[in-house]
């Protein structure tokens, strides 16, 4: 368990800085939230996908000044997803740039929102990323970085809160990973990539696969992008994963809501067939928000 005050070193995930007088303009291209609602001491979830509509990476914005937009994901999608996005800048007033080094990016556990330049994380218990200049001094003690890093991993799962590596990117469309229930999606506003996609899984309703959250029965290792089949005969993919101090795991899959038909072949969006594996014993948990039927 993570203490009340707590502050978790983050250093896994990092900052792609996005500055000029078309900041929000170029990513209200570019990701599935309205940009616009992003204001000063607020911040967004968004994903960014490609024209299929599968998520390339999922990021939390914070807006660090006007025409500043701090962009918060895991530091190892950077590298490509920086080149990727820059194609789209043509003759906008826009700077990407990897910024990852000039922040330190600690995880807070406590009720209020801390005094610094912070994005809040989650609910119950109040978690927020504090962002601070590299050289600043530790909101707090970060000692057991590890075995806090997996716990605020526990969190993230109890939370139902997805995220992209790069084992899981563009593996899923977005409503696998719950974004529209976790309001990372604006299904009012203009065009961006993968909207025609996404905006067809939602009014059609035909997303027949979603994050789930369960617990293996046994000691096993889990980690995203991992596939494999449940008890009941559903092929899942694990989308995020962390171990309990007993050996057991906890993990985020996509899989089937429907376990009447466990076994259809999967469809063209990454998940692998896990068929072929000794079916995994697993017990399904509760996630904090429903899931559309």
């Amino acid at each position: 368990m993570i203490a009340e005050a707590a502050a978790i070193g983050l250093d896994d995930l990092g900052v792609l800085r996005i500055r000029g007088a078309d900041a929000a303009r170029f990513l209200q291209g570019q990701l599935s939230n309205d940009v616009t609602r992003l204001a000063a001491g607020g911040s967004l979830l968004a994903g960014v996908h490609n024209a299929q509509g599968r998520a390339i990476a999922i990021v939390r914005l914070v807006q660090a000044a006007a025409g500043d937009i701090l962009a918060v994901l895991p530091r190892e999608l950077i590298p490509a997803l920086l080149p990727r996005l820059a194609r789209f800048v043509l003759r906008a007033k826009v700077q990407l740039a990897d910024d990852s080094a000039s922040w330190r990016i600690q995880g807070l556990v406590q009720a209020d929102a801390p005094d610094a330049l912070a994005i809040k994380w989650a609910d119950a218990p109040a978690r927020w990323l504090a962002l601070s200049a590299a050289g600043a001094a530790p909101a707090a003690s970060e000692a057991g970085a590890t075995a806090q890093r997996a716990a605020w991993a526990l969190l993230d799962i109890a939370s139902g809160l997805p995220q992209v590596y790069p084992r899981t990117s563009e593996a899923f469309v977005a409503q696998m990973l719950n974004l529209d229930v976790l309001d990372g999606i604006a299904f009012s506003k203009g065009c961006y990539t993968g909207q025609e996609v996404i905006a067809r899984a939602h009014y059609r309703g035909r997303v027949k696969r979603r994050m789930q959250r369960w617990r293996t029965l046994a000691g096993a290792a889990l980690a995203p992008g991992d596939s494999g089949q449940l008890g009941d005969g559903r092929n899942f993919r694990v989308v995020e994963a962390a171990q309990l101090p007993d050996g057991r795991c906890e993990f985020l899959a996509v899989a089937a809501l429907d376990p009447e038909m466990p076994t259809a072949p999967a469809e063209p969006d990454g998940e692998p067939d896990g068929a072929a594996r000794s079916p995994l014993a697993a017990e399904p948990l509760p996630l904090p928000y429903a899931l559309p039927t």
